[in-house]
């Protein structure tokens, strides 16, 4: 075991504000999570100008916060988005866990499908998604899967052919995911699990003995959103422990940064003018916290 790595504190960017919260409104997406709650913010992606987009799960909504905190509502629509990534052509792709892959014209708030079922299957619950270099497209499909129903699927959308193949389809609660740097590698959280799983990638599309790479512990979640730097260190959103986590390509802890807010740490992205900052999404608050970093500079955009 390694010993206690270093704290590092987190600041406010920025909170959702009174007007934007649905007070007293349902959503069916909060199923087996509790007591109905005003938001619950997800996915945040950088855009070229600087600006962060992230979305609200249960009300359908994407929103635009620009680098003084200030929120825009882009676009509301029906649907349940979870993960943002930017294409370089300038549209945002979203992972919905009741529609499956979108793409957002943010110029226009036009929502549109990209793929909601894979061989005339629907998906259980898209989740998170990641660019290659060539435009493919990893994502994650979790819906309700666990240690009790370890069926939790990868999937890779060819840009090339459209062709979408299955990597692994045994996660329990597959969630984030990240590229290595050399993209030989993917990086995935199996929530449920408090594990962080890497799966090596073959030219043919394919995965094979994949592994376990982090074994995580506490929280009332698990791990959630991932992020990764132009070194392969790995920051770990740790949902329910109010607790990001910055592990080195070797799998070694480098910090541990704690939520100034609640517990409910759920993803995370680099920014900011060095690109040595971490900017977190805090769903039980509404808000965006923020921690710098004394590590490497970060891949901003998208390759896709």
């Amino acid at each position: 075991m390694f010993a206690l790595p270093s704290e590092l504190s987190t600041s406010v960017f920025a909170e959702l504000p009174a007007e934007f919260r649905n007070h007293g409104r349902t959503a069916d997406w909060f199923f087996g999570r509790g007591p109905n709650a005003d938001s619950f913010l997800e996915g945040p992606a950088f855009d070229q100008m600087g600006n962060l987009w992230v979305c609200d799960i249960p009300f359908g909504r994407i929103f635009k916060i620009d680098r003084q905190g200030r929120f825009e509502l882009a676009a509301e629509y029906d649907g349940e988005p979870n993960g943002l990534q930017f294409h370089r052509d300038g549209s945002l792709y979203i992972t919905d866990h009741r529609r499956g892959l979108m793409r957002l014209d943010p110029a226009t708030g036009k929502v549109e499908t990209v793929l909601n079922r894979v061989r005339r299957e629907g998906f259980k619950g898209t989740n998170d998604l990641v660019f290659a270099s060539n435009g493919d497209i990893y994502f994650t499909d979790q819906g309700q899967t666990g240690l009790q129903d370890p069926s939790g699927r990868v999937f890779r959308l060819n840009a090339a052919t459209g062709h979408t193949d299955m990597l692994v389809d045994c996660v329990p609660s597959p969630n984030g995911l990240v590229l290595t740097a050399d993209e030989k590698t993917l990086i995935v959280a199996a929530t449920r699990a408090n594990q962080i799983w890497r799966l090596p990638l073959h030219p043919d599309g394919s995965t094979t003995k994949v592994s376990l790479f982090l074994q995580l512990q506490g929280g009332l979640t698990g791990p959630d959103g991932l992020a990764i730097d132009a070194e392969d260190n790995l920051a770990i959103a740790h949902c329910g422990l109010g607790t990001v986590w910055l592990f080195s390509r070797l799998g070694e802890p480098l910090y541990r940064i704690r939520s100034c807010r609640g517990l409910q740490t759920t993803n995370l992205c680099y920014g900011g003018e060095s690109g040595r900052s971490l900017f977190i999404t805090e769903s039980e608050t509404g808000t965006i916290l923020k921690a710098d970093l004394p590590v490497a500079g970060q891949r901003l955009f998208s390759h896709a």
